[in-house]
């Protein structure tokens, strides 16, 4: 099953070194042991939300697998590190993740219809969101269709100060938008 991890920088999560590949420990229960990660990207932020001081990385998650039913963090006792992910791929594949499930419960960074950026990022979701954010923020569009039963288009930036600018509200089509 591919999932995200939130780690330490230098792989360590809990005081227990990862390393690229796979990993393995003996027992796998949410709440108390395993190797822990997340089907849908957001939840990571949920435990790592200091984004310039971690690391997230998409995963797989095999052996014995336990799932939760506070958000959807699992754990196992196999997980394969694949690649190290960009602050833009996490959204990106958080994005992906809204567009394959869009019935699923809302992670609690995702706003609806209009966001400002808040620890570097705002994700916006609905039928005309609009965000906007501060120098180096990333802003993540999700337009939905009126019964809200998918997505219907999606879009990922950044405020550089150039294409997009601080404190100015922008909508899925990455256009500048007025508030009222």
């Amino acid at each position: 099953m591919i999932a995200y991890k939130g780690f330490e920088k230098g792989l360590t999560c809990r005081d227990y070194q990862f390393r690229m590949g796979l990993n393995v420990t003996d027992e796998a229960n949410c709440t108390h042991n395993g190797f822990h990660c997340a089907e849908n990207p957001l939840d990571c932020l949920t435990y790592y939300s200091d984004m310039e001081n971690s690391v997230y990385c998409l995963v797989e998650a095999g052996g014995d697998v336990d799932e939760d039913s506070h958000d959807s963090k699992i754990s196992c006792t196999e997980l394969t590190i694949i690649r190290e992910l960009s602050r833009s791929d996490l959204f990106l594949h958080a994005l992906a993740y809204m567009v394959d499930h869009p019935g699923r419960t809302w992670n609690g960074h995702v706003r609806k219809e209009y966001a400002e950026a808040s620890q570097g990022f705002a994700v916006v979701r609905g039928v005309n969101p609009i965000a906007k954010g501060t120098l180096g923020d990333i802003l993540a569009f999700a337009k939905e269709s009126p019964d809200g039963t998918k997505i219907l288009q999606i879009a990922l930036t950044e405020v550089d100060g150039k294409n997009v600018l601080p404190d100015v509200w922008y909508g899925v089509d990455l256009k500048q938008r007025r508030v009222a």
